[in-house]
């Protein structure tokens, strides 16, 4: 099974996977969700050809998106589902990835096959500045209090971006991998999140033992495998850490799985895996309150066109 087509569009190279999560139960997920949010929606579409791939969602009710097809930054309303380009990228060499947005309104964008981090004023649309690191995909992005932590797909790598006062970037330094750390000849290193006690970071790695979680430790890119059971992450894309409960969204198996960690991150127990009809190969997820957000990148669509419709869905969390 192929884990990233459009991936392999951008770098023209073949994927093949197999293996599925063994999880104790399945929850399939509801349409829409109770209270007050109950008229928000539930599902809005994106722009034709967008090609979405990150989301990020900050201390507001709005859903930032970026585009594999020229780099393009979305903004949506999540109480109406309507929104506009405002920032436009770079071009099709320069796409956005792994999205993530600071409490300063910033937002830190993974460029993929460009090589590139870069940084986006989220109020005024402008691209504040462009760091050129060589990577050779530059995936998934997550924020700590003192760094943006950039994942690299073909290289066991990543890259900190230092956080000065006001969460101001500061330099790029890269941290090897090493321990467990098993580099795969294609898609590797994914999706990227914090440990429960914020002590270390959790990579998703697409290769080794069939697919499964890393503990990272930032000081010297030490990694550890964390013991998940039987459960296995071979399609492993975006991850979502909220308190010990971790999403880890599963894109061509149309899934989120969702996992109870310990507070250091070494070990988690599988809860249950959220599905729904709407999924078309999700591939990161975000919260606001009580739901779930996440874009459809439709991989299996195997060339895109300018009319090719993309949307968002919303699931309850668990």
């Amino acid at each position: 099974m192929d884990r990233s087509f459009a991936r392999r569009r951008l770098l023209t190279t073949a994927v093949a996977v197999g293996g599925a999560s063994l999880l104790g139960g399945t929850a399939h997920a509801a349409g829409t969700t109770r209270g007050a949010e109950q008229p928000w929606p539930t599902r809005f579409l994106l722009p034709n050809g967008f090609q979405p791939e990150g989301i990020a969602i900050g201390s507001r009710p709005y859903g930032y998106f970026g585009s594999l097809a020229n780099g393009d930054i979305y903004r949506a309303s999540l109480a109406t589902g309507r929104g506009a380009v405002i920032s436009k990228g770079l071009g099709a060499e320069h796409p956005s990835i792994g999205l993530k947005i600071d409490r300063y309104g910033r937002l830190f964008v993974a460029g993929g096959p460009s090589g590139e981090l870069r940084t986006v004023d989220a109020r005024s649309g402008e691209l504040e500045k462009v760091y050129a690191v060589g990577g050779t995909f530059v995936n998934d992005v997550i924020l700590t209090p003192d760094a943006a932590w950039f994942t690299d797909s073909f290289a066991p790598r990543l890259y900190r971006l230092s956080l000065g006062r006001h969460g101001k970037p500061e330099a790029v330094t890269t941290v090897p991998l090493s321990g467990d750390w098993e580099q795969g000849t294609d898609f590797t290193a994914n999706g990227i999140e914090r440990t429960p006690d914020g002590s270390a970071l959790l990579v998703v790695n697409a290769y080794a033992d069939g697919g499964t979680l890393m503990r990272v430790d930032p000081g010297t890119g030490s990694a550890r495998a964390v013991d998940l059971g039987a459960a296995k992450l071979p399609n492993g894309d975006g991850l979502l850490l909220l308190g010990r409960i971790l999403y880890a969204v599963q894109q061509q198996q149309n899934a989120i799985d969702v996992f109870r960690l310990n507070d250091s991150g070494t070990r988690g127990t599988a809860i249950t895996r959220i599905t729904d009809p709407r999924f078309r190969i999700p591939t990161t997820v975000a919260a606001w309150r009580d739901r779930l957000y996440l874009p459809n990148a439709r991989f299996d669509v195997e060339a895109p066109t300018p009319d090719t419709e993309y949307d968002v869905v919303a699931v309850r969390k668990v």
